[in-house]
């Protein structure tokens, strides 16, 4: 008799472990799930480290000179200087 039931302890674990590496917390489709969330926010932050590296080189000339103040001005409120003639070119 103890001859058998050391095979069924075995085989009893293995399918614990087995069914641990299918719906286990470390299981496969567990892993594979938050592989592609960490992949999803990984390209989040470079998306957000672009904005954040562009907003910081505005900031630098805003404080370096007035010609990114003109240039904004310019571009975003449609100032023009004096003696100067606006023309707008719609895009086609």
């Amino acid at each position: 008799m103890s001859h058998r039931v050391v095979p069924a302890v075995l085989i009893v674990l293995l399918v614990i472990v087995h069914a641990q590496l299918w719906v286990g917390r470390g299981s496969l489709p567990n892993v594979t799930s938050l592989q592609r969330k960490v992949d999803l926010q990984l390209a989040a932050n470079a998306q957000a480290k672009l904005a954040n590296d562009q907003l910081s080189s505005e900031v630098e000339d805003l404080k370096a000179g007035l010609g990114m103040v003109e240039e904004k001005a310019r571009m975003e409120l449609g100032m023009v200087k004096p003696n100067e003639i606006f023309v707008q070119v719609a895009p086609r």
